[in-house]
């Protein structure tokens, strides 16, 4: 039985796609079959943290909801790319395959002019997992609350919630888990990201499960790492002894609990 996990913002720049793609990476290492769908189709950009380039990508999500191909079609496999990757040995036994909405700006013209059938987001995430025989589904969502958002959120088994500490993402976070609870969703996992190495990681943690009466899976600190490798690669495979990367192993760790 796959399990379809949603990783979601309720506002941009929270680092949302770094963190799907370490976590899911991380996931398929452990010997899983993983799947990542790219659903931020205004504003795409996953692939190029797996090394996808814009000119391999023949199909994409863009393709399926328009009735160009079915979704598998649209399926890329990664696993060889992120292998490459690893540095520090270790093993990688699983899959992970990724489908990107389209980087064209004709494409993504014609998605904010005329829309699309939302209802065929939920066909195509089935189709994947059976088709597929995944066992995990990643779904890097559009940042705020949308049709789309909403769907993606009611069908997951788990959903892993992205903020930052500031007041702003502290109150659209709080509108996203209310909503989150009254689709009843599975598993709610928060992770705080970009916080500062001065402060106090443990204070943190539990300052936002009291505020939210809910998990938090990582506290994910402000990196100059990161920002150095500029969405040029999965961190996590590439720095494996980073704190970033022991934190990611640990919001993995709780994902696979449930």
């Amino acid at each position: 039985m796959s399990k379809i996990v949603s990783v979601h913002s309720f506002r941009g720049g929270t680092g949302k796609s770094n963190i799907t793609a370490n976590t899911s990476t991380t996931v398929a290492q452990r010997g899983f079959r993983v799947g990542v769908v790219d659903t931020d189709i205004q504003s795409p950009g996953i692939h190029v943290l797996f090394g996808l380039e814009d000119e391999q990508m023949d199909r994409t999500l863009n393709d399926f909801l328009w009735g160009k191909c079915p979704i598998e079609d649209a399926a890329y496999e990664m696993t060889a790319s992120v292998k490459a990757q690893m540095k520090g040995g270790g093993d990688f036994t699983g899959q992970v395959y990724l489908i990107p909405s389209s980087i064209k700006t004709s494409e993504i013209a014609k998605v904010l002019r005329e829309g699309y059938d939302v209802s065929l987001l939920n066909e195509g995430f089935k189709a994947l997992c059976n088709r597929m025989n995944l066992d995990y589904l990643f779904i890097d969502t559009h940042p705020g609350l949308n049709e789309e958002t909403l769907l993606s959120i009611a069908i997951s088994n788990a959903l892993i919630l992205i903020l930052r500490p500031d007041q702003q993402d502290f109150q659209g976070t709080a509108v996203t888990v209310e909503v989150a609870r009254k689709l009843d969703v599975e598993r709610l996992l928060l992770v705080v990201n970009k916080v500062l190495t001065g402060f106090d990681f443990e204070a943190v943690r539990k300052q936002v499960e009291s505020t939210y009466d809910a998990e938090v899976a990582g506290v994910l600190p402000e990196s100059d790492d990161m920002i150095r490798l500029a969405s040029g690669g999965v961190f996590c495979m590439q720095n494996p002894d980073h704190q970033f990367s022991q934190t990611i192993r640990q919001i993995a760790d709780k994902l696979m609990e449930g």
